[in-house]
């Protein structure tokens, strides 16, 4: 695994190769040194963040290919995870079997954001840190050999970074199914909702959910909300929790682990997946495999991947959200139902031993073509 900052952390035996930048967002921008911006890739990022851009997928691209060109013999086949950056197309320029997973195309990201921009210059702010897509574009499009999470992700990187739909091949994302499992020791719970969602991010749906919650807690005074996520402070989440009088039915989990997590949708009575959009949608699977009935809207991939595994409902809906959980909490058949058919759904097609092997394949064809 070859990264920048921040740095994943990785089980044996996956060997970490670090790659330095400048780490800005997590840094302040003053703090850095006159040595560190000798190297122009440092520079490169330091003004752009002074103006308002995202230049590492750009930098990491220039870092990771000269070192891979200087490493390449060690390697059998390179797997892009969505830099989409120039660096990676000059890899694949220089011979060498690239794979690419694009999730979705972060233009999607834009389009909402942009939706949610209250006022030009923030629009103009949005655009400008998304500036990084027009690369991203031009790549893609130029690109041998892309995987993808879903047949709706496929669309949409046809639509909008311009690729042949025959040079994309899906493969979903593998779950667990050993971590993520039901545990029939654990009590559940009479009125717990549960929901893991970036708290901040628009294209989250996590006020949706709110609202939604709000419709419910009028008619279910114990009715609590499980929120793995961490907000930031003062920020449209926590205002939306005030404005709602919901904070004392509101509990946020962050840095949870995966045990954590597991025992939570152990413990809860409805997951729900609030999206505006996915590309897949990970959540919805680990909550199919844990065995806890689901409530997801149909946003993006979302009605692809959770199928015949959860109640489906508009994404953006409010009203048929409510309405939905509302349902699973009223009757214990459909949600024993729901638990049946999502765990199914789970261990058929998104368990590792199925998502990997088809993987495998895509990396063979890809060092047999090379």
């Amino acid at each position: 695994m070859i990264s920048g900052p921040p740095y994943p952390n990785l089980v044996e035996p996956v060997r970490l190769v670090k790659l330095p930048s400048l780490d800005l967002y997590a840094r302040d921008v003053g703090s850095v040194t006159r040595r560190e911006l000798r190297d122009p890739l440092n520079r490169r990022e330091w003004v752009s963040k002074l103006s308002g851009g995202f230049a590492e997928p750009w930098t990491f691209g220039e870092r990771v290919r000269d070192w891979l060109l200087a490493h390449a013999q060690q390697f059998d086949v390179i797997h892009d995870n969505q830099t989409l950056a120039d660096g990676i197309l000059d890899l694949q320029q220089a011979g060498l079997p690239v794979v690419t997973t694009i999730h979705h195309p972060i233009s999607r990201d834009l389009n909402v954001a942009l939706v949610g921009a209250s006022g030009w210059r923030t629009r103009l702010l949005v655009r400008r840190w998304h500036s990084f897509l027009t690369m991203q574009a031009r790549v893609a499009a130029q690109l041998n050999h892309i995987v993808t999470v879903s047949s709706a992700s496929a669309a949409d990187i046809a639509t909008d970074f311009g690729v042949l739909p025959s040079a994309i091949k899906v493969i979903p994302n593998g779950v667990d199914t050993e971590l993520f499992r039901a545990l029939p020791d654990v009590i559940r719970k009479p009125a717990q909702l549960i929901a893991t969602a970036s708290a901040d991010a628009p294209l989250k749906g996590l006020a949706v959910l709110l609202q939604a919650f709000k419709i419910l807690s009028t008619d279910r005074p114990t009715l609590q909300l499980i929120l793995i996520a961490s907000p930031k402070p003062g920020g449209d989440t926590e205002a939306l929790i005030r404005q709602l009088a919901l904070g004392d039915r509101i509990q946020f989990v962050g840095g949870a682990s995966h045990a954590d997590i597991v025992r939570l949708y152990a413990e809860s009575t409805v997951a729900v997946v609030p999206s505006l959009y996915e590309g897949f949608g990970l959540p919805a699977v680990e909550a199919m495999a844990s065995g806890i009935p689901l409530v997801s809207s149909d946003g993006g991939a979302l009605a692809e991947v959770v199928g015949e595994g959860g109640l489906l409902v508009p994404a953006g809906d409010t009203k048929a959200l409510a309405g939905a959980i509302d349902a699973v909490l009223s009757d214990a058949d459909l949600a024993a139902e729901l638990v049946k058919r999502g765990q199914q759904r789970a261990h058929r097609t998104f368990s590792w031993s199925v998502c990997a092997q088809q993987m495998v394949e895509q990396y063979q064809q890809c060092i047999d073509l090379c």
